[in-house]
């Protein structure tokens, strides 16, 4: 380890090793990534690896995109099998609403030059995936970009290549403090010693908050359980030939695809459970959390349902892990205002699906000054202070997590965070009808409903001349008048 480096990454999973590798890439190679224990530790490791191409934002999508070009780039780069698997995928639909949703998901990715989706039918849903029960599913969504890959060689040849291009990969060293000269650059404090950087980049994971907290700065972002389990060898799947699509089911909450010759399913259940908000100890790494089966026990039925085999096949393991998440489930990535030379690419729930693009985007915004793509949707910048009150953390993120795989409509106002900052007429508002939305971490007033006179809801309405009068009669139905958002409540 050198004592200066021009750029210090820390955090040593798949968003470090891919803003490692492309910084490198792009020029930069005067470069660390400093990791406490060793590649992967944290939440990488235990990953389910999956991946897909689409996404409703069409910018996200093309850096998923990206990233699933990328992969394979980077594991003939690194010279390391990184175990894709193309296997294509579906999300299907048992609702009529939701079947609706999904083909205008379709005709959206249409409009977005994405060819390679097909909507088709329960027939060629079961013969796809011939251990599907398919009895209530009116229709899927094909993707051919689908499909997953090996987690912990994924991470090693983002690194490995990073390596070869002139970075530096440091395991086994624990960043204790960064502390910022005058100048803006940092004295990056670890358990080996002091190295001065220009710029520091926080890709800490499970301890970003933790990272960020040593500049001063609450993050928005908070570790949470997640549960998958795979099982032993399926019978139908030995004696087939190729292997299974991932499997989206939308109401029941759960993921599937094909591991060896058994089956991985995953479940983002409702009854949702943080863990150790303000980040994980520093002496957790290459562990699980025990298994908490009663608490998805309703979503696990469903996936049994779905997969009929299930109930005569045995459980190899049970994966109970932690994944940090936003308020919004997107990244956070860019610069901190007010804090120079400091840059944050956490909160990646899906790191494997997204990190390439991340790590894309912020080496250009550091290297260019702006990344490439609109990234809008991942600044870091969309958040305030407002977003460090931890109960507005608490309810958003599990608000996020319980409604993976909920539809959700535009601009659908949602009630998590919505009254924990309150403008002083609030109560008098709402008993006049107020209906009130969020806006930056406030109370805002969304609509207002018009009272009127039961007994009469007739008025005159103004004339040109004095000639008969014109009137007109308010329609019994009271309106609802709608106010744009004018206001933020501030302490």
């Amino acid at each position: 380890m050198k004592s200066v480096y021009r750029v210090v990454i820390v955090g040593g999973g798949v968003v470090g090793a891919s803003v490692a590798y492309h910084l490198a890439k792009f020029g930069w190679t005067d470069i660390a990534l400093i990791e406490r224990d060793v590649l992967t530790a944290g939440s990488s490791w235990h990953a389910a690896g999956g991946f897909h191409a689409l996404n409703p934002d069409p910018n996200i999508a093309a850096l998923q995109a990206y990233t699933i070009d990328l992969l394979t780039e980077v594991g003939e780069e690194s010279g390391i099998d990184i175990g894709m698997h193309m296997t294509g995928g579906i999300s299907f639909a048992t609702d009529p609403a939701r079947w609706e949703w999904l083909k205008a998901s379709y005709r959206t990715f249409q409009s977005l030059g994405i060819n390679d989706v097909e909507l088709i039918g329960p027939d060629e849903i079961k013969a796809r995936c011939p251990i599907l029960s398919t009895h209530d599913i009116i229709g899927g969504l094909w993707s051919d970009r689908e499909g997953h890959i090996d987690p912990s060689a994924v991470v090693h040849a983002y690194a490995r290549a990073a390596k070869k291009r002139g970075a530096d990969i440091i395991e086994h060293t624990k960043v204790e403090d960064l502390r910022q000269r005058p100048d803006g650059t940092w004295d990056v404090v670890t358990d080996k010693g002091v190295v001065h950087a220009e710029h520091v980049v926080n890709a800490g994971g499970l301890w970003a908050k933790k990272l960020g907290q040593m500049v001063g700065v609450d993050l928005p972002v908070t570790p949470m359980e997640h549960h998958y389990l795979v099982t032993e060898a399926i019978p139908e799947l030995l004696a087939m030939k190729g292997e299974l699509p991932t499997i989206v089911d939308l109401e029941g909450f759960t993921y599937s695809r094909q591991e060896q010759k058994g089956l991985l399913l995953g479940i983002y259940e409702r009854d949702y459970k943080h863990w150790h908000m303000e980040g994980a100890p520093w002496d957790y790494g290459i562990e699980l959390i025990q298994e908490d089966i009663g608490r998805i026990e309703n979503e696990l039925a469903l996936g049994f349902q779905r997969f009929p085999c299930l109930e005569t096949t045995g459980i190899k393991r049970w994966v109970n892990g932690a994944f940090t998440f936003s308020p919004d489930g997107n990244p956070l990535v860019g610069p901190l205002r007010g804090v120079r030379n400091y840059w944050v690419a956490c909160g990646v729930m899906a790191g494997f699906l997204q990190g390439g693009g991340v790590g894309k985007s912020l080496a250009e915004w550091m290297i260019h000054g702006e990344p490439e793509a609109d990234i809008f949707g991942m600044d870091i910048a969309r958040y305030g202070a407002f977003a460090s009150n931890r109960e507005y953390i608490r309810q958003t993120t599990g608000q996020f997590y319980s409604r993976r795989f909920v539809m959700s409509y535009p601009n659908e106002p949602l009630p998590a965070g919505r009254v924990l900052k309150r403008p002083a007429a609030y109560e008098a508002m709402t008993r006049a009808g107020c209906r009130w939305g969020r806006v930056g971490g406030s109370s805002s007033r969304s609509t207002l409903r018009r009272r009127t006179s039961r007994k009469s809801r007739r008025c005159d309405a103004p004339t040109r001349s004095n000639s008969s009068a014109q009137k007109r009669v308010l329609p019994a139905r009271e309106p609802l008048f709608s106010i744009r958002p004018h206001f933020l409540v501030t302490k």
